[in-house]
């Protein structure tokens, strides 16, 4: 029996599953650690703490495997948006800094109001945000130009694992397409973002297809994890867009909607028509493959905001949060509408300035409306970014959702209901490993396309839209937008 590893390096954690050419996960392995917050708005990793975590679970996934199976490779994901300096012999000058780090607001919102802010878009097709590494270096050279000067690179967190693993500087189309610095079509660096950015191009790494493959890994990591040295290592691609197709959502109209922590809706397709309002991202899974879409900061964060602020309940546990939303789905939000921006926003509006409101309480209103509208404007959000997708590219037919929020068969159902179509649940806890292992075994030439690998994980349960409660929500989502453009220049 054969199989391919995926590991998927994220922002709380590094975590790895193992696939056999059948379809079927035979191991597991996941190493955690936390975020640096070192002043408000600021969000990092400490790199070596990372690479530890990677080179952790590699060692465990690889034993496991191999125990069982022949290990035929290993394939990488990653969180995008990121970016760290290094020094001339690869040394960290700066953690890294994730697409949580906001302080480079103040750089996208100038880039933003500028032509050049709309051109950069449309041939990378990374909206201008904070999140983007493109932002991120601007407010290096302007606010740490000493550590400015002493760089020789600016990577990602792939980026410096991949050295550490092959002593090479290559970052995938996929991951550099979500940099605001690479040009999706061309599929070379852009050099006006370059110019913003104020480096030169040998400062960031040589992009290659998602499928290249590598051997060699370092004598001290093969010792430890156990590897052959011919091992073959795909390079991979993007966690977002490896998610996709880990959910199987890479065919026309189909959809991967996932709340964890954040939020996201995204779909593949052929084109990366540029959206003349900058909403959505277009980002390379593969050679005319683009997986578009946006990312929302309020997910489930906010759920748990509001657990712990206003339940008093900071231990709560996955298991927990059936009970805390018994009787949401037996009542409706009254008319009570809540705008979830409390950590800024992401797709659709953009904006990091945005707030959370609660509108439209009244005396009637209790801890159930106020949760259950809570639930509803989150996905409002997504169906905004959802209307994106659908005007910029064609319409979302099918919706496979997965992340922690599926627990709850009430928020599933408010998610059927604001979009009005059938969703389909798919508890994949670890979509952008899975993701990992399908690019890999296509690397590898054991299979020719993705849909011939056997799909055991099919969709656990399917929810219907209710119509009643759709045009109830297309009245809300109304006052939703109405809402926000009110308050936008108040935020």
């Amino acid at each position: 029996m054969q199989s391919v590893i995926g590991i998927d390096i994220g922002t709380s954690g590094t975590k790895a599953v193992a696939l056999t050419t059948e379809g079927n996960v035979i191991a597991s392995a996941r190493s955690s650690y936390a975020a640096v917050v070192p002043a408000p708005g600021y969000h990092e990793l400490e790199p070596v703490i990372v690479l530890r975590a990677a080179s952790d679970v590699l060692e465990k996934i690889f034993r496991d495997a191999s125990s069982v199976s022949e290990v035929a490779g290993v394939a990488l994901s990653a969180a995008m948006h990121g970016c760290m300096a290094v020094d001339k012999a690869g040394r960290p000058l700066t953690n890294f800094i994730t697409w949580a780090d906001l302080r480079s607001n103040e750089e996208a919102m100038a880039l933003k109001s500028q032509p050049l802010g709309q051109e950069i878009y449309e041939f990378t097709g990374t909206p201008i945000h904070a999140m983007s590494p493109l932002c991120k270096i601007a407010w290096l050279r302007k606010n740490r130009p000493e550590i400015f000067a002493s760089t020789a690179r600016f990577i990602g967190i792939k980026e410096y694992i991949w050295h550490a693993f092959f002593n090479k500087y290559q970052v995938d189309h996929s991951l550099a397409s979500a940099t605001g610095m690479f040009d999706i079509r061309l599929l070379q660096w852009f050099q006006p973002a370059i110019a913003f950015a104020g480096i030169r191009e040998e400062m960031l790494s040589s992009p290659v297809d998602p499928l290249s493959i590598v051997t060699g890994l370092s004598a001290e990591l093969r010792k430890k994890s156990g590897c052959r040295p011919d091992l073959p290592f795909v390079i991979g691609a993007s966690d977002g867009c490896l998610a996709n197709l880990g959910s199987r959502a890479i065919g026309p109209g189909q959809a991967a909607l996932t709340i964890g922590t954040s939020g996201a809706l995204r779909m593949a397709s052929a084109n990366a028509k540029p959206d003349p309002q900058q909403r959505i991202f277009h980002y390379i899974l593969s050679r005319d493959l683009y997986i578009s879409g946006g990312g929302m900061n309020n997910g489930g964060a906010v759920l748990q905001w509001y657990i712990n602020q206003f339940l008093q309940s900071p231990e709560c546990k996955a298991e927990d949060y059936q009970r805390i939303l018994s009787g949401v789905e037996e009542i409706s939000s009254d008319g009570l509408i809540f705008l979830p921006y409390l950590f800024g926003e992401r797709a659709p509006i953009w904006n990091e300035d945005a707030k959370g409101v609660f509108f439209g309480i009244r005396p009637s209103h209790g801890q159930k409306h106020f949760l259950r509208s809570l639930l509803e404007g989150i996905s409002y959000g997504l169906c905004q970014i959802g209307h994106s997708i659908e005007e910029t590219l064609g319409p979302i037919e099918k919706i496979y959702a997965s992340g922690g929020f599926i627990r709850s068969k009430t928020w599933v159902q408010i998610v059927s209901d604001v979009f009005d179509r059938e969703v389909m649940v798919r508890d994949i806890a670890d979509a952008s490993a899975i993701g990992a292992c399908i690019l890999g075994l296509k690397a590898l030439g054991i299979i020719g396309e993705y849909s011939e690998l056997p799909d055991n994980n099919r969709e656990e349960e399917i929810f219907f839209p209710d119509r009643k409660r759709h045009l109830i929500h297309q009245r809300n989502m109304d006052k939703f937008k109405s809402l926000y453009t009110a308050l936008k220049e108040e935020f």
